[in-house]
């Protein structure tokens, strides 16, 4: 009776019984299932109940699915599945809807290469520094269409040009190097993430 208190855990064995209403096509699917599946059964079954609960929790909430450029790892699959994980990358992509020019500052900042979070400010501080200066001087209508065309083109590089693959190495080296400083002030940091959220 400890699982009971601690609630559903993975790998935690759960039965249930079939409901006496069950319609007989149903039934009749669920022993084709279980004649072709044999010993995976029991997994087929728990990914078709996690399909059904993920379902019913996206209809209470608003989500969102985006496809990724590349296929997660092990380690990234198992980084998502954290709840803590999944409410900080809702909130990261809520800002980023909610601020667009945001998110072009910060698609400017991993383009620079920078992993070096005050870097990535001070280049954001510079170009919405830049944008101000611009907005003052007011160009002609021609010549903002045509500056709109040169920036957008200027975007469209920037995305061609953009290489995840180099982030990830750098990131991953960036990482490495600051995991053992790291370790102690985890839970400090996650402990101030929840309590920003829960406010």
């Amino acid at each position: 009776m400890s699982n009971a208190g601690k609630g559903i855990q993975r790998g935690q064995s759960i039965t249930f019984r079939v409901p006496s209403d069950t319609p007989d096509h149903l039934l009749k699917q669920l022993s084709k299932l279980k004649e072709t599946e044999r010993r995976n059964f029991s997994s087929k079954i728990a990914q078709f109940v996690l399909e059904g609960v993920n379902e019913s929790l996206s209809k209470d909430r608003e989500t969102i699915t985006i496809p990724l450029p590349r296929q997660l790892t092990k380690e990234q699959r198992n980084w998502i599945k954290h709840e803590h994980s999944e409410a900080l990358l809702g909130s990261i992509i809520h800002h980023l809807l909610a601020d667009p020019v945001r998110a072009t500052s910060l698609l400017a900042s991993m383009n620079s290469n920078t992993v070096n979070i005050d870097e990535a400010l001070y280049l954001q501080e510079e170009m919405a520094a830049t944008t101000a200066v611009e907005e003052k001087s007011e160009p002609a209508p021609v010549e903002k269409e045509a500056k709109d065309e040169k920036d957008w083109a200027e975007m469209d590089k920037a995305l061609d040009d953009l290489n995840f693959d180099q982030m990830r190495d750098e990131l991953k080296g960036h990482h490495d190097d600051r995991e053992d400083e790291e370790e102690d002030s985890d839970e400090d940091l996650l402990g101030g993430f929840l309590s920003k959220m829960n406010n």
